[in-house]
Order: C-alpha cells, then structure tokens, then sequence
C-alpha cells in the first residue's frame, strides 16, 4: 500500500520515527517527509539514512499554517509527535495540552482538506482510564481522532495503543544500565510496579500491520508482555556483571500507577480479538460500517487488560532484552 506513495511523519526523529521511516523506505515510497522541530536531529538523521526518497521538514503540529503546507500531497500521515514524560506533563499541563490534544485537531483538520487518505495516531496505555496529565491528553487525541471519521471527508482515522517501547528516548532501560554502571544500584519508584514491554522493531511492524487493516475509527491495541520493573533492573545488572543490585525506592511520582493497563474494563464490553497480535476497540460512536467489518471477531468480555498479570520469566525478560540489542 505504500509503494509509490508520499507518507509524512510528524515526530519523525524520535526513536519510533526513525524506526518507522526505516522500515517504511523499504516499501519504495514516492517520498517520506520527516516533519519535527529540532533542526539538529534532522540533519543527524538525514547524514545517517542518506536516502533520497527521504525529505526533511521543521515545524510545529501546534502551527497548523506549517501542517497545511506539510500534508500538500501527502498520501498517508503518521503522528508520533507529542509531549510524551509523565512529569512533564504533570508539570507543565498547557504546553501538553497545546501539543498532545490542539496539536493532533491540527492535524485532524489539514488532513482533512489536503485529502490524506489515512492517518494514524500513535497512542498510549496511558490513555486506558488515565490518572495523569499525559494520558488524559493522549486519551482526548483518541477520542478527537475516532470523531474525525464521522467528518464528511475522504480521510480515514485510525489509533494504536501500546505501551512502553523499549529503545526509546529517556527509556528506563537506557536509566537502568547508567545507574548501574556509575552506582551498582537503580532508583525505582515502588518495588510492584509492572509495565508492558516491546522493542521498538516489533512495534514498529505491528503498527504498519494495523495501518494496512484498519478501516476508520478503531483502536488498535498491541498485546504486549509485561514485567516487574525490579525484575528488568536486576536481569540488566547481571548481565553487566552486578549480582547484588541496591535499590532506592524513590516513591511513586504524582499521577503515576503501579500498573498500567492496555484497555479499561469499560472498554472490555466493545473489545474484540482481532488476531494473535491485536484487539481492537470499537468506539460507542455510530461509525458506518465499522461494527459490521468486525462482526466475525469475538469480544474479549471481562475485565481490564492490566500489566499485573501473565508477568514475564526473568528468562523472558533476558530474551526481549536481548532481541532488542541492549545485551550482547
């Protein structure tokens, strides 16, 4: 669906950019337009892929003049752009709201008038019944992109909800092995907490699945596995050679959870098995066509999809880390 086609991809320079604009360039497409504000990142992405197919673009999704003019052409959008650390947000609530709830309406609106034919917002679990600034906003954009299919246009809209990705910018995992390094202890906020997990190449892949498949108005969730972050610290400290690894409990941060969830026990009761890999939340909104484009999959049912549960080996955790390239 890509070959020959134009794709702009806001946040393009951040870890999931440039691994989706590395694996986009393998479908032969016209262009991919990188749209991000750090000029420094750019010409540092631009020296490294050294890709003609490959067009670099400043600007801001909050400046919607710099949107209209990026998405002339464009055949596919994905927004990755957002204000993305927890405190952060929390500390500074107006430059989220600018960025993660008008930023993606900006993006929402000069998709719609230069006809892009489908965007995808990248979401997070943070947004499943949020308790900080970041998730409400990441869940805001959800709705406002689910909303934009019952907009009269050609464009259709489509999410994806993951959780943490390993690899990122300011990942733990990048924390852990320098705290480990410089100390021989980490700072953790609670010894129970649990998050989900996926490298970065594996998100990535499942997100270009869903963008082939959706149809306009859905959630789609990867299923992730999950881990005890004390047990991810302590596999990175053994393989770095520090069998007996100190923790300091630094107290869980304003807004933060013990464990996250991938969807809500609310949204449990319009959640469907997509496939082995995905389940799709369908939205309470009447979006024609959709409900009949999913009556063959079955409802999860029950509760929420929590990261408390089905936790990961040790074993399981080595092998993640491992696929990911942080152990050698």
């Amino acid at each position: 669906m890509f070959k020959d086609s134009t794709i702009l991809v806001t946040g393009g320079t951040g870890s999931w950019g440039r691994e989706l604009v590395s694996q986009l360039i393998v479908y032969e497409p016209r262009s991919v337009i990188v749209f991000s504000r750090s000029e420094t990142t750019q010409v540092t992405m631009k020296r490294e892929f050294d890709n003609p197919r490959l067009q670099f673009c400043i600007g801001d999704i909050r400046d919607k003049e710099a949107l209209l003019a990026a998405t002339r052409g464009v055949d596919y959008v994905f927004h990755l752009a957002a204000l993305k650390h927890v405190p952060v947000c929390e500390d500074q609530p107006y430059e989220a709201l600018k960025t993660n709830v008008l930023g993606t309406q900006n993006i929402i609106e000069a998709s719609i008038e230069n006809k892009v034919k489908k965007v995808i917002n990248i979401s997070t679990d943070k947004a499943a019944n949020p308790s900080n600034f970041y998730g409400m906003t990441k869940a805001i954009g959800e709705k406002l992109i689910i909303y934009a299919n019952l907009l009269h246009s050609e464009t259709k809209f489509v999410c994806v909800r993951g959780g943490n990705v390993l690899g990122t910018n300011g990942s733990v995992v990048h924390l852990f092995m320098q705290q480990i390094a410089e100390k021989g202890q980490v700072g953790i906020t609670h010894k129970e907490m649990t998050r989900f997990f996926l490298t970065v190449e594996e998100a990535v892949s499942l997100l270009l699945k869903a963008t082939a498949k959706g149809k306009g108005g859905e959630i789609f969730i990867m299923k992730m596995p999950t881990c005890k972050i004390v047990d991810l610290a302590e596999v990175l400290a053994e393989h770095m050679g520090v069998p007996d690894l100190g923790f300091v409990e630094l107290g869980v941060r304003p807004g933060e959870k013990l464990h996250e969830i991938l969807y809500s026990e609310y949204e449990a009761q319009t959640t469907v098995v997509f496939d082995q890999d995905y389940v799709v939340v369908l939205p309470p909104l009447d979006i024609p066509g959709l409900k009949q484009a999913y009556e063959g999959c079955r409802k999860v049912g029950g509760d929420e999809y929590s990261s408390a549960f089905s936790l990961m080996s040790k074993e399981d955790i080595y092998e993640m880390l491992k696929k990911g390239g942080f152990l050698r």
